[in-house]
């Protein structure tokens, strides 16, 4: 039975680890949605082109149906190969079930855009389902996530695509933002896991001491890689890219979730069975060289250390070493200079 603290308020004694796991997250995104707004000097959410909103919304629901499956079309053409390739079994993989899933989601997310629900709003309205659907797929095979979570994502993409104005992109995008986090993140697994540790659990504490500045992590990663592979292409484009740079934050904060997973389950399969296949299948399409994943790990544990005690860092340490030997250069002994070499001579360039 769960333990209570006896010197806490009444309200932290009612609130059970999930519910603290889920509050800090939801701090953390209102608190960057308002970082970026402070910076911009506006709130975009309380914006005065009510009707324009409603009017795009509209517009793009008569093509979500379409765009889900054209969506579709693109993750099999970049991953289908990958069935067989990991010998996945394709009766799990039912392309009309997931692009009626993700019809579902983006018509409740163009919804809350439409009636100018803020995207922290959204992720209460259907954070749960998401998990639910996450759930769904992973429970046959953890490895159908990576065609699940591809296929909303273009879906997303693709109906960016369809509006003309750059502003009103970026607001869309911070509600397909939701989508795409609960989709590639195990978040519902680490509520769960959060839920069977006791109010003092050295697990619980290390990941509520890091899962506030997980965004601000993932973003100091993902700007040291641009700066040490500046003229890196993915098959997205540049690192510099703000699309690409958006995906880049988001898979690191990815790796962030996969760990505390690990160390709230107190076991690496999360990272076994799900992450590590999930890259294998990804990765290569979208021309994210593993060099470019070893830096982000290396770079994560320092990351780590410089924000938590020598007692709570041996918590994480033995997932965060399985990680690192799982893409070390003896799995995958290609850098990127090896690489950019065969892509010059196929092209009959030198370097």
């Amino acid at each position: 039975m769960m333990k209570q603290n006896p010197s806490q308020g009444e309200e932290s004694i009612n609130q059970t680890p999930i519910q603290s796991l889920a509050k800090l997250w939801a701090k953390k995104y209102v608190q960057n949605l308002e970082n970026k707004e402070a910076a911009n000097g506006e709130n975009p959410w309380e914006s005065a082109y009510g009707k324009e909103r409603s009017a795009i919304a509209e517009k793009l629901m008569y093509s979500l149906r379409y765009t889900s499956l054209q969506a579709w079309q693109k993750t099999e053409y970049l991953i289908g190969r990958e069935i067989q390739r990991h010998q996945i079994n394709p009766r799990l993989i039912d392309p009309w079930r997931i692009s009626e899933d993700a019809f579902e989601i983006y018509e409740k997310a163009l919804e809350s855009y439409a009636k100018m629900i803020a995207p922290q709003h959204l992720a209460r309205i259907i954070g749960t389902y998401l998990g639910n659907i996450r759930n769904k797929y992973t429970s046959s095979d953890p490895r159908t996530i990576g065609f699940v979570a591809l296929q909303f994502h273009y879906t997303g993409q693709m109906l960016l695509s369809e509006v003309s104005s750059q502003w009103e992109q970026n607001q869309l995008l911070a509600y397909f933002k939701v989508i795409d986090d609960h989709l590639y993140m195990p978040l519902q697994r680490a509520y769960d896991a959060a839920a069977s540790q006791d109010y003092d659990s050295p697990a619980l504490s290390v990941v509520q001491t890091l899962l506030p500045c997980s965004t601000e992590i993932a973003r100091n990663i993902c700007q040291r890689v641009i700066e040490l592979y500046p003229r890196y292409l993915s098959h997205s484009g540049s690192l510099h890219n703000p699309v690409v740079k958006t995906s880049s934050i988001r898979d690191v904060e990815m790796f962030q979730v996969y760990l505390w997973v690990c160390v709230l389950e107190n076991n690496i399969s999360a990272i076994q069975q799900e992450l590590f296949p999930l890259c294998v299948m990804l990765y290569p399409a979208l021309k994210v060289h593993w060099e470019l994943v070893r830096q982000m790990i290396n770079l994560m544990g320092k990351e780590f250390s410089s924000r938590v005690k020598p007692e709570q860092r041996a918590l994480f340490v033995p997932y965060f070493q399985a990680l690192r030997e799982m893409f070390s250069p003896e799995v995958f002994p290609e850098s990127i200079d090896d690489e950019m070499w065969r892509t010059a001579k196929a092209m009959g360039a030198t370097l």
